[in-house]
């Protein structure tokens, strides 16, 4: 289950690697996807819809079926309220976007896209619906993200918001889904669409300043203030994301001593480092892609990147270089119930059950009541909306917290916040989160964590889903006697869609890939690397026994 480094991780792409741009969009526009190919369907996973013009999962026939269906969902609904519609810098989001303009104003829905030339990410999408939704009962606004998040330059995305401003629950999914994959096989009989010059001109399509109503609004969340008057260097990287146009607004309102250190918006992403796997991936939690920041790190207190649509961060610190990802949720949590005294004592602390235990010992040190969940920001919607959650946070560095007065700030992942963060905590503390972790592990432990990948076949990866405790026969991991056997979340319920394990000095979990053969073993020890590959390794044999168990049972 070792992951094969590629020769060419964390070194600039090369030059006959780039994306070949003219040739993706004629095939968004000139293939046709076939409907009866499970790969060429609407499939809408964690965060939408998601594929390649180049394997037939991207093109124009998907965007123009999906908008139909939420334009038919909306009706159903009775959403009367404006569409907050936007796009990150992937080569398919503009046409994307184009074609879902066509379908949206010919059914007459009041949409509101960002002026020419302009990108929006994720979080401004659900901070434009929260804002204004509140203190609405009727009327209400949804929204629409055309992106793949930190996907390849390749692929593109779209996923629905509803008026929660969140991530769209699976019912919403599965409704727009089955919708879309009829109108697909239907050859898109019964899609109303105008032509694009149209749509813009039509009434109902309104440009909106999303950047000034976003950015005047971040003191709400952060301590501005402090960060400015610390006089810290911070730097940034867009990575080349939607949010490349934010940043120095942001510095000038503010005063803050902020370099933008890449401005570039290359849809090939041919500044980029490649990823572990010699792929281009805009992640900021991957040291690989993150290279070029990483370099940079002696010049700025802290830096920090978001991915393409700017829903994920990745913390820079002179102290420790990139920190992964539960590190820095570990660090935020202890620091945002520690200076937000507006907050409700009754605000938990939100993660899932595949992020770190060193988030249960900060909680339990706040004495604050921790809310576990499956993977998937939708998760913490209700929670962040009713304040009932201060944070929520998953383990792939996405997370969002309320307002400083305790009011919801967003209810999608906010990859900004969770930037400027590092910096107010910075300011505030005179320690950089590299160096606040550090003293975190003096009082709570020292983890180990990682997360593997494993092949599997179609039909065991099924399995793996509804895996049951019954099927775990050992009695220990890792010489350590088993305490708990999980298969649904301890906050609400919910399926995990596999199986957790855990003792008191570590834990393992496993769930298939929602798109591809392969399954996820996440495994954390507080006993040091050594304890850490026997957890993988138990792992690992425990579930070949009961997938095998399995295959005998009904028949291989």
């Amino acid at each position: 289950m070792t992951t094969n480094i590629s020769p060419l991780a964390g070194k600039p792409a090369p030059r006959a690697q780039l994306v070949d741009v003219p040739r993706l969009i004629a095939a968004y526009f000139n293939e046709i996807p076939d409907p009866a190919v499970a790969g060429q369907r609407v499939s809408f996973g964690t965060s939408g819809h998601r594929g390649s013009a180049f394997t037939h999962s991207f093109n124009e026939w998907h965007i123009l079926a999906i908008s139909e269906a939420i334009c038919r969902y909306r009706k159903q609904q009775a959403i009367t309220g404006p569409l907050f519609l936007g796009m990150d810098t992937h080569a398919l989001s503009a046409p994307a976007l184009a074609c879902a303009l066509e379908v949206l104003a010919a059914h007459h829905v009041e949409v509101m896209i960002a002026p020419p030339g302009d990108y929006t990410p994720t979080p401004v999408i659900s901070y434009a619906i929260v804002s204004y939704n509140r203190g609405r009962t009727q009327g209400l606004a949804d929204g629409i993200v055309v992106t793949p998040s930190h996907n390849p330059p390749e692929d593109g995305g779209f996923k629905y918001n509803p008026p929660s401003g969140g991530p769209a629950e699976r019912d919403v999914t599965q409704w727009i889904e089955d919708r879309a994959n009829e109108i697909l096989a239907a050859g898109l009989q019964g899609v109303r669409r105008i032509p694009y010059e149209e749509a813009l001109r039509a009434a109902t399509t309104h440009r909106y300043d999303y950047i000034d109503k976003y950015v005047k609004d971040l003191d709400q969340v952060i301590d501005m203030t402090a960060i400015r008057d610390a006089k810290i260097p911070l730097g940034v990287d867009p990575l080349g994301g939607a949010g490349v146009q934010y940043w120095e607004p942001i510095a000038s309102r503010y005063g803050l001593d902020l370099t933008l250190v890449n401005k570039t918006v290359d849809p090939t992403f041919g500044f980029m480092t490649l990823d572990w796997d010699g792929r281009i991936r805009m992640d900021p939690s991957s040291p690989y892609a993150m290279q070029s920041l990483i370099g940079l790190k002696d010049r700025f207190a802290v830096a920090f990147a978001c991915d393409t649509d700017h829903d994920r961060h990745g913390i820079v610190t002179q102290s420790a270089g990139l920190l992964p990802p539960n590190h820095y949720l570990a660090v935020a949590i202890d620091y945002l119930f520690r200076h937000r005294p507006r907050w409700g004592l009754k605000a938990a602390v939100g993660k899932t059950m595949v992020s770190s235990q060193m988030i249960d010992r900060v909680a339990a040190r706040l004495e604050r009541r921790l809310y576990e969940v499956p993977v998937g920001f939708k998760w913490f919607v209700d929670g962040l909306l009713t304040g009932s959650l201060g944070f929520g946070g998953e383990e792939s560095a996405g997370a969002s917290f309320l307002r400083q007065d305790g009011l919801v700030w967003t209810t999608d992942k906010d990859g900004i916040v969770a930037s400027l963060l590092a910096a107010e905590m910075t300011a505030r503390t005179g320690r950089d989160p590299g160096e606040l972790y550090g003293r975190l592990t003096r009082e709570c432990g020292e983890s180990a964590y990682r997360r593997v990948d494993a092949p599997v076949t179609p039909k065991r990866r099924a399995a793996l889903a509804t895996l049951s405790a019954s099927q775990i026969h050992a009695s220990t991991l890792a010489k350590d006697p088993i305490t708990a056997l999980l298969t649904h979340a301890p906050g609400n319920g919910a399926p995990l869609g596999g199986l957790k394990v855990i003792t008191k000095n570590g834990w393992f979990a496993v769930r298939p890939s929602g798109t591809e053969d392969i399954y996820k073993i996440y495994a954390e020890s507080f006993k040091g690397e050594d304890h850490l590959r026997q957890i993988i390794a138990d792992a690992q044999d425990m579930v070949d026994r009961a997938l095998a168990a399995t295959d005998a049972r009904v028949g291989g």
